[in-house]
């Protein structure tokens, strides 16, 4: 081979690779759009049934309305990605109008089509990550973070749980909406097992260790491996955060067999 057709082939070969990469963010731009509509349209169905009131029946009669633009939604992320014959499509003609419908028959119509744009919403946040961003970003948030808020050092991990739950309430995030903590519980054979926080709709499970001595930080490692086994039949991705007093030299070794799983991971913060 010449270098002129070497170099030739190489160039080709990255105008491909570029443009691959081009076509991935120009189609991740269409589903976060996608996104938006999909947002947009259960706000406005969550406004209009809290506008009216509750002794109005027909406060869901706007269901045709509403099946229309599900409808054209899906179709145009069908074009956009793989994987939406899942995703359920009113065939339209076979829809009673309002005109032949009770209210009864109106709202368990609304509600489907306020169910399909949930499962949308989801389906959406998996193919652009977004679920995956916002959990690097709690553990990210949480690294740059929680040793300032530790204003003295703790003796018992619930302390160290207070400051990330202010820490979290001070994010702007709200107990039971956003988080929660204590709850959650996993049932393994016949004992069960309770995550320190939860995040529900990220399906991320968040579980805090107090490391005060050499003899802690093993016995905390053997808890970890536990855990593992035992959230991960419940929750998509697990963080593991280890507030160290000083008795974990190597932070590396001490990680490196824990974070075996890419939806593993674990935090090691020095008071």
């Amino acid at each position: 081979m010449s270098r002129t057709r070497g170099v030739t082939e190489i160039s080709t070969l990255s105008s491909y690779i570029f443009r691959g990469v081009d076509e991935l963010d120009d189609n991740k731009d269409k589903l976060k759009e996608y996104l938006s509509f999909t947002n947009a349209l259960l706000d406005s169905m969550d406004q209009s049934v809290k506008s009216n009131s509750e002794s109005n029946v027909w406060r869901h009669s706007s269901y045709q309305t509403y099946m229309r633009k599900y409808n054209a939604l899906v179709k145009e992320v069908a074009s956009a990605t793989s994987g939406t014959a899942l995703l359920d499509v009113y065939d339209l003609d076979k829809v009673p109008s309002m005109g032949n419908t009770i209210a009864m028959q109106q709202k368990g119509f609304f509600d489907s089509v306020h169910s399909n744009l949930s499962i949308l919403k989801a389906f959406l946040e998996n193919k652009i990550g977004i679920r995956e961003d916002k959990t690097l970003q709690i553990r990210d948030f949480l690294q740059a973070n929680l040793r300032r808020g530790m204003f003295s050092q703790p003796d018992k991990e619930v302390q160290v749980q207070d400051v990330i739950e202010q820490l979290l309430i001070g994010k702007g995030m709200e107990k039971g909406v956003d988080y929660d903590r204590e709850v959650g519980r996993v049932k393994v054979s016949i004992k069960e097992v309770v995550p320190d926080f939860i995040f529900q709709k990220l399906g991320l499970a968040l579980e805090v260790k107090l490391s005060k001595t050499t003899t802690k930080s093993k016995a905390i490692v053997d808890e970890i491996n536990a855990d593992i086994m035992s959230y991960s039949k419940v929750y998509k991705s697990v963080i593991f955060l280890v507030y160290d007093l000083g008795s974990i030299r190597d932070e590396t070794e001490f990680k490196s067999d824990l974070e075996v799983r890419d939806a593993v991971s674990v935090i090691v913060i020095k008071h």
